[in-house]
C-alpha cells in the first residue's frame, strides 16, 4: 500500500488528461460543426492540448513502472483497436476511415521505440564495444525513432511523427520530470503546431507530482477514451451535425 505524499498522484494526472480531452474534443466533435460557436469551441481546444503531452508523460512512467512491457504493449493495441470505431465515427462520421487512427496507436508505437531505444542503451556499452559504443548508440536510436515516427505516418495516427517524438524526448530526460515535459511540449509545438504551446501548462501539475499510483482505476482511464468519442458521436448525430 502507498503510503501518503505530498503532492499529486498519477491518478490526479489522469484525471486532467481526461477532463482535458474531454473539453477537446466536445469541441471538436460538436461545437465547432455550430454556426457562431467559434470562438468558445477555439477556446475549449486551447484546454485540450493539455491532454496529449500528459499521457506522454504517463507513458513513459508507465514503462519505466510496468511490471511486463509486453502486457502493456498488449494492452494499448487491444484498446487502439477497439478504439477506432468510436474514432472514426466522432470525427469522420463513418464507419471506418484509414485516412487517421486513434491516439492509442501513437503510444503504442511510441512505447516501442522507448523499448527500443532501452535495450540500444544497455547493449551497446563501451565494456563491449570500446569507443564505437557512443557513436553506435546515436545511429541505431535515430534509426529506431524514426522508424516508430515512420510508423506512426504510414498509419495516419494522432499526433504521428510529432506524437513519437514528443514521447521520446520526455523519455530521454527521464526522470527530470518536470524539464522533459517542457522539451517535450516545445518539441510538440514546432512539429505539430503552436497552439500547442498552450501544453506548457502541463509543467505545473507534473512538478506536483510525487510518483505515487494514486487511486486505482486503470481499466477506467483505457475505457473513457473510446466510450466518450462513441458517446459524442450518438449525440452529435442525434443533433444532425453529421454532414
Amino acid at each position: 500500500m502507498e503510503t501518503k505524499q505530498p503532492g499529486i498522484s498519477g491518478y490526479w494526472l489522469k484525471l486532467i488528461a481526461v477532463i482535458s480531452m474531454l473539453i477537446d474534443h466536445t469541441s471538436a466533435v460538436i461545437l465547432e460543426q455550430i454556426p457562431g460557436l467559434e470562438n468558445p469551441a477555439f477556446l475549449m481546444r486551447i484546454i485540450g492540448r493539455l491532454a496529449f503531452p500528459i499521457y506522454c508523460f504517463l507513458l513513459v512512467e508507465g514503462f519505466y513502472h510496468t511490471r511486463s512491457r509486453a502486457k502493456y504493449a498488449g494492452r494499448l493495441f487491444l484498446f487502439a483497436l477497439i478504439s477506432e470505431v468510436p474514432f472514426d465515427l466522432a470525427f469522420s462520421r463513418r464507419m471506418w476511415d484509414f485516412s487517421s487512427n486513434n491516439v492509442f496507436f501513437t503510444l503504442l508505437f511510441g512505447l516501442l521505440v522507448i523499448w527500443g531505444v532501452e535495450g540500444i542503451k544497455q547493449k551497446f556499452v563501451a565494456d563491449v564495444y570500446g569507443e564505437k559504443a557512443a557513436a553506435i548508440r546515436v545511429i541505431l536510436i535515430i534509426v529506431t525513432v524514426a522508424a516508430g515516427g515512420f510508423l506512426a505516418l504510414l498509419f495516419r495516427t494522432d499526433y504521428d511523427l510529432s506524437g513519437i517524438v514528443t514521447i521520446f524526448a520526455i523519455y530521454m530526460f527521464y526522470p527530470k520530470k518536470v524539464k522533459g515535459m517542457g522539451i517535450g511540449v516545445f518539441v510538440l509545438t514546432l512539429l505539430a503546431s503552436i497552439i500547442e504551446a498552450a501544453a506548457f501548462l502541463d509543467m505545473i501539475p507534473v512538478y506536483f507530482y510525487n510518483g505515487t499510483r494514486g487511486k486505482q482505476m486503470k481499466y477506467f482511464f483505457y475505457i473513457f477514451y473510446p466510450a466518450h468519442l462513441f458517446l459524442l458521436a450518438m449525440i452529435a448525430r442525434a443533433m444532425g451535425l453529421w454532414a
